[in-house]
């Protein structure tokens, strides 16, 4: 009766946390989607009034004077994007660690909310953000970025491609991918699940600096791509998704690593 009930509570729990997870990604990619919008709004039209891109609160993250609001509006803009990125490959682990915390609390036993390793995971990526907003400063102003946040030369595209293209080979994105496509095996190298909320906090930072190590360059792709071309994005996501959850993530990895290296070759010589 009581395994009955604690198989009831757990199943109830996962459906709360995947529901959770879902709205999370939903509403991330919602913003995406209303961004890249309102910056084609923007490009096509022609008699915009340059001034107004400048304004605090404007619509769209290209051109504009980088005030301090701006560069915040930018960071939110790449915060909000990652999460909706990575929250899908991220779940697995997340609901392993809520089904264990529901456990322990029906056992009796002190132990952190899932919340805080997810906080922890999101926190690295809000870091990786900043990068991200700091990459787009400079490449802005040398004027290698399109209206729409895609390179504006060729042989830095190609460039970028095929340096993303080589890292997909690299011993180190090998071992950042095999911590991210085993949440338990991670756990149990890591000193196993926590009970304190700062230890929570910390494992979830750890696997989130995993996961940018696995992932960093397939998301600078998105200079090369357009950072506001939501078929790209979605593209990158469910690559970076593809790698962590299906067997032969490492295998396809590789080849995704040689089809950026082909595209990038191609571009230089034509």
């Amino acid at each position: 009766m009581a395994r009955g009930r604690l198989e009831a509570a757990l199943k109830r729990d996962n459906l709360i946390v995947s529901f959770a997870l879902a709205i999370m990604a939903a509403l991330a990619w919602a913003y995406v989607l209303w961004l890249a919008h309102n910056m084609r709004a923007f490009s096509d039209t022609s008699a915009m009034d340059m001034t107004g891109m400048n304004m605090p609160g404007m619509l769209s993250p290209q051109f504009a004077v980088w005030t301090l609001p701006h560069a915040l509006f930018v960071f939110t803009m790449w915060t909000v994007m990652m999460v909706g990125m990575m929250t899908p490959s991220a779940a697995p682990m997340i609901l392993i660690y809520s089904q264990v915390a529901r456990q322990a609390v029906t056992l009796g036993k002190q132990f952190a909310s899932a919340g805080w390793f997810a906080a922890g995971y999101l926190a690295v990526w809000t870091g990786f953000a900043l990068a991200a907003t700091a990459a787009q400063y400079f490449l802005e102003w040398a004027a290698l970025l399109t209206p729409m946040l895609a390179s504006a030369n060729r042989f830095v595209g190609a460039g970028v491609l095929i340096l993303a293209g080589l890292y997909q080979w690299t011993p180190l994105k090998g071992a950042c991918l095999a911590q991210c496509r085993s949440p338990l095996h991670f756990v149990q190298q890591h000193g196993g699940f926590q009970s304190s909320p700062t230890g929570s906090l910390r494992l979830g930072m750890l696997h989130g600096a995993y996961c940018v190590g696995c992932c960093w360059a397939l998301m600078v792709l998105l200079f090369v791509g357009g950072v506001m071309n939501v078929l790209w994005i979605a593209v990158i996501a469910i690559l970076v998704l593809l790698e962590k959850v299906v067997p032969g993530g490492r295998v396809l990895a590789a080849a995704a690593g040689g089809i950026a290296i082909a595209v990038g070759i191609w571009m230089l010589v034509t």
